[in-house]
């Protein structure tokens, strides 16, 4: 079932803030606005992070060596084509956040090793930032579950079985005696 999303108008943006509890929260103050955890804002993560890997490995070659214009060509080509996959695997307001905080570049100009450099950071960066907020996410809602568990624990009455208490002999629960 596809949940429905925050449409957002280019005249209004909105940032992206991820709460304590791991959920997106709105900074606009839209009060009929639904919360969605950013791990359901990543609608396919397998991709999204094969992506960013060869983003961070791309960043790291560039770093390395000077770049003449074919590579610096090809380079902003990649860039180009991995936003724009990346864009298939994001919720769209995750999408709108990436557009603005992306560094266009124009088609006539071919891009300096610098611009190229910050544009290839400025996207790792971000996707690094994404991968906090989903590791977050879960780590939130599995203490929220650990926390769960533990009040059923304690809510069960006096004597009541727990899973991993063990048997004495005759299939009897162990007790204070023996």
């Amino acid at each position: 079932m596809e949940m429905p999303r925050n449409e957002r108008s280019p005249e209004n943006p909105q940032i992206l803030v991820v709460g304590q509890d791991g959920m997106a929260l709105g900074g606009g103050g839209d009060e009929d606005s639904r919360e969605i955890p950013v791990t359901e804002q990543v609608e396919q993560p397998a991709k999204v992070m094969r992506i960013g890997s060869m983003i961070k490995q791309l960043l790291e070659e560039v770093r390395a060596a000077p770049l003449d214009e074919a590579s610096r060509v090809r380079l902003k080509e990649i860039h180009s084509s991995s936003v724009a996959e990346l864009e298939d695997g994001l919720a769209p307001e995750l999408v709108e956040e990436l557009e603005r905080l992306s560094l266009p570049f124009t088609d006539d100009a071919i891009p300096s090793d610098a611009e190229l450099r910050i544009a290839q950071a400025q996207l790792v960066g971000w996707l690094e930032g994404l991968f906090h907020g989903i590791q977050t996410t879960l780590f939130a809602q599995q203490m929220a579950a650990r926390a769960q568990l533990e009040s059923m624990r304690r809510a069960l009455p006096p004597g009541a079985s727990h899973e991993g208490d063990e048997t004495g002999m005759g299939g009897r629960v162990g007790g204070p005696y023996l």
